[in-house]
């Protein structure tokens, strides 16, 4: 019954992918729903794209293991990157009228600063999808019993489709669905563990001693740690595309910037739920541990009624299936307005979408491969995050705030960051290496503006 309700489930998000299908005639239409979103649409796609695998798989297994501070990076840096969007970054956007995160680096920088941006920010991508199929993969395994690879490819194939078929639409509105489902089963499955647990005192009692503490130990190397716990989503999210189109899909600037406070604000509260339920888990069914990412969905499956069981692996699969979907299209849209249309900028809209849709295809192949071959869906979340932090987050906000920035300052940022990043991980530096990452797109900048200053009457 359990198998046939997900197959179900399945099955109706790509009949919405085909109903919403008849409303794309355009690229727009495709990319940003027509920008015609309203509050509740904008503001449960925005959250439903971010509440994927990691909230409910990784993080949980996150902080039953080393507690609050072992889950800053998400959810609460996750939240704090939604707040910053919506307080310095929406409306800007919005009054724009672009397609991409990546037209703004064309405006502000000019053409070879769009580029190298675009194919930064491509595969920056790939191990945030291959974490969300991963996790798809690994649920239908305990469900239906298939091997990993095969429910990888199984699921991937119902994310493709419905994208491909119903673009923004079909998400914004399969988003909606999803956001219902994700909260009404998660608060339905915690007030169940709450009764069993008999309330927070003994979760409170039983945890061991720093095990809720909010902040790090007074050093130099813990609060360095700490403050990239926090900007490693918080910041490194604010330039990727998924965010981007869900601020462009508002249909006002108003309603943009709401909608994403909003989000942060739900995504916030109902993130604690599953950290809740993981608590919970390890209280009651220590022996679960030793299922790692899998502890809640274990728990849900021995030890929870069928109808449990229905409600929160819906709510699992409605998490994962909004993120992957989201996730898939962005670095497509970048692949056919900023790439393509780079090289070949007769393309017209016709055949714009249609490199967008054949991109969907390709880049989610390239994901399955990732995602077969890693194991941490939590590690592969905060891996994306940091690639876009180093290399894009300052030539962003710089070109935003900062009137004295230009092209040469804008992609000696972006590279130097990046390698800098790459070196320090790859000689496992004693900090995290996306500070030294940060610091040198950073000081790229600097040196760009002061190297090649631009005239006052020039300065945007």
């Amino acid at each position: 019954m359990l198998a046939f309700s997900i197959f179900a489930y399945l099955l109706a998000n790509l009949g919405i992918g085909l109903w919403a299908s008849k409303r794309i005639s355009t690229t727009q239409d495709f990319v940003l729903a027509g920008r015609r979103l309203p509050l509740l649409l904008a503001a449960s796609a925005t959250f439903a794209t971010w509440f994927g695998s990691e909230t409910i798989m990784g993080a949980p297994t996150e902080f039953v293991e080393n507690g609050l501070l072992g889950v800053i990076e998400d959810p609460f840096g996750a939240s704090l990157c939604l707040l910053l969007v919506g307080l310095f970054f929406a409306r800007r956007f919005y009054k724009m009228n672009i397609i991409t995160f990546c037209d703004f680096f064309r405006i502000r920088y000019g053409r070879y600063a769009e580029l190298i941006s675009a194919i930064l920010i491509i595969p920056s991508y790939f191990s945030w999808i291959a974490a969300q199929l991963m996790a798809m993969g690994i649920v239908l395994k305990v469900v239906l019993g298939w091997s990993l690879t095969y429910c990888i490819l199984s699921s991937s194939l119902v994310v493709i489709f419905y994208t491909i078929w119903g673009g923004m639409w079909s998400i914004s509105i399969t988003d909606f669905v999803q956001t219902v489902m994700i909260i009404i089963g998660l608060l339905v499955v915690s007030a169940v563990l709450y009764e069993k647990v008999g309330g927070f005192t003994p979760l409170i009692e039983a945890a061991p001693k720093g095990f809720f503490r909010f902040y790090p130990d007074f050093t130099f190397k813990a609060s360095v740690e700490y403050f990239a716990a926090w900007i490693t989503i918080g910041l490194g999210s604010i330039p990727q595309q998924d965010v981007f189109q869900r601020v462009m899909s508002a249909k006002s600037a108003e309603v943009s910037v709401k909608a994403t406070l909003l989000s942060s604000l739900m995504y916030l509260t109902v993130a604690l739920l599953p950290l809740f339920i993981g608590l919970c888990g390890h209280h009651l069914y220590p022996e679960s541990d030793k299922d790692g990412q899998m502890i809640i969905p274990n728990m849900v499956l021995q030890h929870m009624n069928l109808p449990l069981q229905i409600i929160f692996f819906g709510a699992l699969v409605s998490a994962i299936l909004s993120t992957t979907s989201s996730a898939i299209m962005a670095p497509s849209v970048v692949l056919g307005e900023n790439i393509f249309k780079f090289f070949n900028p007769k393309l017209n809209d016709e055949q714009l979408l249609k490199i967008i849709r054949i991109g969907i295809v390709v880049i989610t192949v390239v994901c399955i491969t990732l995602a077969v071959t890693r194991e941490s869906i939590f590690d592969l979340v905060a891996e994306s995050s940091a690639f876009s932090l180093v290399s894009l987050f300052v030539p962003l906000a710089a070109g935003i705030y900062w009137k004295q920035t230009n092209e040469q300052g804008c992609i000696i940022s972006m590279v130097l960051g990046l390698v800098v990043w790459l070196i320090c991980v790859s000689i496992k530096t004693e900090y995290p290496p996306l500070i030294y990452g940060l610091l040198a797109s950073l000081g790229g900048m600097i040196i760009g503006v002061l190297c090649f200053p631009v005239p006052a009457a020039k300065r945007l």
